[in-house]
């Protein structure tokens, strides 16, 4: 050995036969020179049992073998900050918060920090109304999981216009760089699996689920996959699941976490409900029972729903003096605009209709013929222009005479051609323009007749309409485009140019005869389609350049298609006027939800259009009417998102065929379509679907409590700039400070002490630069000057905190002395890292702790912060006899071990439990059933029934199968269930030795008289008390502050230093974790001094942000004094004529 000592029990080891550093458990000889070492590795905590020849003990080199207390303590003290940094998620508890370009909701924070993060394994359905900010919750969960390491591989999925914004909002919001796969990329890399490669990806949903790409994306094992519009993975039965559907599968059996995100999750039918919760978990909803019994307790497990009553801001204050919490989502009013048509315009509509319903009727008496489909396809497609507009109508037609004649010339060659396979209504209604028109080209091909004549028939027909189209536009008079010039003016938009306003229309022809007609009026006027690309807000021609310049006030109108419908969030907008309404109601939902959303601080005024004296107009008017009604008799919003499940798109578009065709009358159209549209409906489905799983009111006292907590424990930007400068001193890094700016600083190139990082095994991060640019670690600073922003998480602190941690480990394994103010006597202080770790071997969480010894003494938990008010000490004499006492482990594990697992079991445990119940639940309910499927078949056998002996022994294939099923998931779920503490260790002590100027006359007088300051802090607490505060006593824990008070109305947090003064004037004493502590938390910290402690005790006016005043620094014993003179009034501080200390 590279050591003299012999080895034995609790010596910390390294060497060339092992990845870490290892702590001995055990050892053993057999007497031939061979020994066998029992070993930990402090980092894995895996156990390895080797045995070795005295040769090769002769490379181990022991490095801990007991404490010295000779370390250096400055290394010790930044060792120990930068492993804290490493799980400050532990103890902030919004850490990934911090660390991010985010300012979420009450509803945010519960969603990640109170549901996700307290999950064994993320598998959950979050299905918020829209505009909740799910990619926010979304982000927040990817941070929090990277920072565990949990999270590398990660893959979303979302429809194809959502894909850049996601890949915006990520980078944006939490820097996280995510590569956008297409199918050009798979292509171009043909032979090799892109999957493979890329470990932060976004894809669509329609290019993830086609039957090539899947066997690639199999092969890939994803730590997180999210899946956005999450409803599109829909199946009606077993047997009838969606390509989506079997996408969904594959992702839920090859992540270790799973998020499925969507606004509109509605189904009426449980069964339904449960094949798509099956996506999360198979076992908990393996049959319908377990989703009724989870209506029936109004909680599921996996699942999280709010409504848009529930979402609130958090309490800021009024006028009057009082706080309160808005509603996030302002009302949304609806408004019908209703007109006639008339004249011409009115000939044109019932002349188009006539020519619609006979192809209709000749289509429907071929019956199945899919030609027969297509023209009936068509037609409803022509209907729904001619409704948008005359222009939209006469284009359609248009292209129809053009491609009918193109047809004529190659009839035999298209005759012969079969028909694609059309698409269901549902995927018509989810197509965007640009689809529709491909499909329209298609369908139109494929229904020329065989005959030549009919053809010239249809094609002299075409061109009269289209002609009566054209007199239509050309006269002026559309009655539609008149209202809405009405309405422009009503409204007020030709008085106020700021004033915005977003128009939908379903077709892009419609669409740029908008454009045209309202840039003729003077407006500024922009547009965004499917044929244009996402893009960048820099990025001209493209929908997010478009989406910029209409919240920059560059555009007032803006008139959009349905691919603003998703992933545009216009809350700079409050007036939406819907120019022609869509037959999928959920289509409307969607239009609303992009300017009813947070961060809406107006009213919602909607304008739906509606021809009243056309069949159409009048069912959609009712419709609407009707839907407004049950809302508000119901006075709740879902009414609008699950109509879908009573209205369904494909429901309209059949019965609408069905009339064109003539086999309903006006008076049967109406009823067909509004039959089930009625109050009890809607109450039966918003009370036995999801809707009755939704949560219409938060916790926020909880919440705001949380805040609390997170603002007092918080990573400040002070704290990581800070550490950064001491790290990067042992890491060779040169950092110059940038004057003016908030914590920002210039490094220099990166030296290779921290570039050999990013070769190593568990380097997870991108590669450092050479060079970084001026850098900052506040997140303002950065924002304003364009600064790179450095936090936890970013390569540059990630390498400096393993360096620091390296470079520290020696005085760490020694231990150190320091000197203090406050010690008469000497001390020791042990400091033990933990952990929980479930029976699956995951490590749930991990914490430090400090106890304080002495030889007169009970033992004390202090808080690791409490190094800051220590000096570092070189000591020549002999350390005291503290260091020789044993350490406290039995009090330990009772206080503070014991107290933690408890803590974290009590977190995890409650929805494990509710997990387990609805697996039994569903697993017991289909062995049930595979029971009675074994009985039938028996009886069948019995009867010699054809068959029957193959029915049986697949029944109790099937039976034996459950049944190892449920066992699997009991065993894995007491498994999760299972904490134990594990990594128990101290890893560092330290000896507190008495400052030796503290009995210095100018520093003796200074010194807070015990009995002054427990004055001074029964004085505040009561004080805070009386105003109906939240008051917490934590002055023994060493935090920087005496006191935490929190307002539960108005979640004000006050991190209060209480100093008592036996007269009216006198000094008094910060600390330097104290004053510390008062420059990195100005926001909250305040000074509350206590005057005439020896008399009659007086609270004097309370400082907020006491770092401001003018402190002196008692250089020999690094504190820092003011003066109080509460003689005057109010009370006045300074520093001392004479400083104390000045001379030293």
């Amino acid at each position: 050995m590279k050591d003299d000592r012999a080895l034995s029990a609790g010596q910390i080891i390294v060497g060339p036969f092992f990845n870490e550093q290892m702590r001995i458990e055990t050892v053993s000889c057999d007497g031939s020179g061979r020994w066998t070492l029992g070993l930990v590795g402090k980092d894995s905590e895996r156990f390895r049992r080797v045995t070795l020849t005295e040769n090769e003990l002769a490379s181990i080199t022991i490095i801990q073998q007991g404490f010295t207390y000779d370390g250096d303590g400055e290394l010790l003290r930044l060792g120990l900050q930068a492993y804290s940094l490493g799980i400050a998620y532990e103890f902030d508890p919004y850490f990934g918060l911090s660390i991010s370009r985010v300012d979420p909701l009450p509803h945010q924070l519960e969603a990640v920090y109170d549901f996700l993060l307290k999950l064994a394994r993320v598998r959950f359905l979050l299905a918020d109304d829209a505009g909740a900010g799910k990619t926010i919750m979304a982000g927040l969960l990817i941070r929090e999981l990277k920072l565990r390491g949990l999270a590398e591989r990660i893959i979303i999925v979302c429809p194809a216009n959502l894909a850049f914004q996601w890949q915006r909002e990520l980078k944006e919001k939490f820097d996280e760089q995510f590569v956008v796969m297409r199918g050009q990329d798979i292509r171009d890399q043909f032979g090799m699996n892109q999957w493979m490669e890329q470990k932060r990806v976004i894809t669509s949903l329609d290019l993830a689920k086609r039957t090539e790409i899947l066997p690639g994306l199999r092969q890939v094992p994803w730590d997180l996959a999210i899946v956005d519009e999450a409803h599109r993975m829909s199946a009606s039965d077993e047997t009838h699941k969606t390509a989506r559907y079997r996408l969904g599968e594959l992702l839920r059996d090859t992540s270790d976490h799973i998020l499925l995100l969507t606004a509109t999750p509605h189904k009426g039918d449980p069964i339904n409900f449960s094949l798509f919760l099956q996506l999360l978990d198979e076992d908990a909803y393996a049959d319908v029972k377990s989703i009724r019994e989870a209506m029936e307790r109004r909680r599921a497990p996996f699942y999280l729903r709010r409504t848009k009553e529930a979402m609130v801001y958090f309490p800021e204050p009024q006028p009057d003096g009082s706080w309160i919490a808005e509603k996030i989502f302002t009302k949304r009013i609806p408004h019908t605009v209703d007109f006639a048509i008339d004249g011409s315009e009115f000939d044109l509509y019932r002349d188009i209709t006539r020519f619609v319903k006979q192809q209709s009727a000749k289509a429907a008496a071929r019956g199945e013929d899919p030609r027969a489909r297509a023209i009936g396809f068509l037609m409803s497609l022509y209907q729904r222009r001619l409704a948008s507009s005359t222009y939209a109508m006469r284009h359609s037609l248009e292209n129809r005479i053009r491609r009918l004649e193109e047809g004529l010339k190659r009839a035999q060659e298209l005759i012969k051609q079969a028909p694609p396979d059309l698409p269901t209504e549902e995927e018509l209604e989810e197509m965007e323009e640009t689809e529709r028109d491909r499909l329209e080209q298609i369908l139109e091909a494929i229904t020329l007749a065989g005959n030549e004549e009919q053809v010239r028939e249809e094609i002299d027909e075409l061109k009269a309409l289209a002609r009566q189209a054209k007199e239509v536009e050309e006269s002026g008079t559309e009655s539609k485009l008149s209202r809405l010039k009405d309405l422009l003016q009503s409204e007020g938009f030709y008085d106020d140019k700021e004033k915005r306003l977003l128009i939908f229309t379903e077709f892009k022809d419609t669409l740029e005869y908008l454009v045209n007609c309202i840039t003729s009026l003077g407006f500024r006027v922009g547009f965004i389609h499917g044929g244009m690309k996402s893009g960048s807000r820099n990025d001209p021609g493209t929908r997010l350049f478009v989406e910029q310049q209409f919240k920059d006030g560059d555009i007032q109108v803006l008139v959009a298609t349905e691919a603003a419908g998703e992933g545009i969030n216009l809350q700079c907008c409050n007036i939406l006027f819907n120019y022609d309404i869509p037959w999928n109601p959920n289509r409307l939902e969607q239009r609303m939800g992009r300017i009813h959303r947070y961060g809406q601080r107006k009213n919602c005024l909607i304008f739906n259009f509606v021809a009243t004296n056309t069949i159409e107009g009048r069912v959609l008017q009712r419709l609407l009417e009707k839907l407004q009604e049950i809302r508000d008799a119901l006075d709740d919003d879902a009414v609008f998102n699950v109509v879908g499940e009573i209205l369904p798109s494909a429901r309209i578009e059949g019965v609408l065929r069905e009339y064109y065709a003539g086999q309903l009358g006006d008076a049967d159209l109406e009823e067909r379509l509004l039959k089930n549209v009625n109050e009890q409906q809607f109450r039966e489905i918003c009370r036995n679907a999801l809707e009755g799983l939704a949560t219409k009111k938060l916790n926020l006292a909880m919440l705001i409590e949380r805040r609390a907590k997170a603002q007092e424990r918080r990573v400040v930007p002070e704290t990581i700039a800070r550490f950064i400068k001491e790290a990067a001193k042992h890491a060779r890094l040169s950092i110059k400070e940038v004057p003016r700016l908030s914590h920002a600083f210039e490094p220099g190139k990166t030296p290779h002490t921290l570039k050999q990082y990013e070769g190593r095994e568990d380097w997870k991060l991108p590669s450092l630069a050479n060079k970084y640019p001026r850098c900052s670690t506040d997140r303002t600073t950065a924002e304003e000057h364009n600064l790179e922003w450095i936090t936890p998480g970013h390569p540059l602190f990630e390498a400096l905190r393993h360096h620091a941690g390296e470079t520290a480990m020696g005085s760490i394994n020694a231990g150190a002395c320091f000197y203090s103010l406050q010690h008469d006597e000497p001390a020791r202080i042990d400091f033990y890292r933990a952990r929980v770790v479930d029976g699956l071997g995951q490590a749930i969480h991990e914490r430090l702790f400090a106890v304080e010894i002495g030889e007169n003494m009970e033992p004390i938990l202090r808080g690791p912060d409490m190094l800051g008010n220590l000096i570092p000490a070189t000591v020549t004499e002999a350390v005291p006899p503290v260091v020789a006492l044993p350490e406290v482990y039995d009090w330990v594990n009772e206080n503070a071990f014991t107290p933690f697992l408890e803590e974290v079991r009590n977190e995890r445990v409650a929805e494990i439990d509710r997990i387990a119940e609805h697996i039994e639940i569903s697993l017991t309910e289909l062995i049930q059933k595979a029971d009675e499927e074994i009985g039938k078949a028996a009886m069948e056998i019995e009867q010699k029934a054809q068959g029957a002996e193959g029915r049986f022994a697949m029944a109790e294939e099937r039976h034996a199968r459950l049944l190892a099923r449920r066992e699997k998931r009991r065993d894995e779920l007491q498994r999760q269930r299972s904490l134990t503490l594990q990594a128990l260790e101290r890893i560092t002590s330290i000896v507190i030795l008495s400052h030796p100027q503290k009995e210095a006359p100018d520093v003796r007088s200074l010194r807070p008289d015990p009995e002054t300051e427990a004055t001074a802090m029964r004085v505040v607490m009561e004080h805070e008390g009386s105003l109906g505060r939240q008051v917490f006593d934590v002055h023994e824990k060493n935090l920087g502050y005496d006191i935490t008070s929190l307002d539960i109305n108005s979640g004000e947090l006050r991190l209060i230093e209480v100093k008592g003064i036996g007269g009216s004037t006198g000094s008094i004493l910060l600390t330097p974790n104290e004053r510390r502590v008062a420059e990195d938390r100005r926001d909250c910290y305040w000074l509350y001094v206590v005057t005439d402690c020896k008399s009659e005790p007086k609270l004097q006016e309370p400082i907020k942000d006491p770092a401001r005043l003018e402190w002196h620094e008692v250089v020999k014993v690094a504190h820092y004094t003011l003066s109080v003179n509460a003689l005057t009034q109010p009370m006045e501080v300074h520093e001392p004529a004479n400083p104390y200390g000045e001379n030293s």
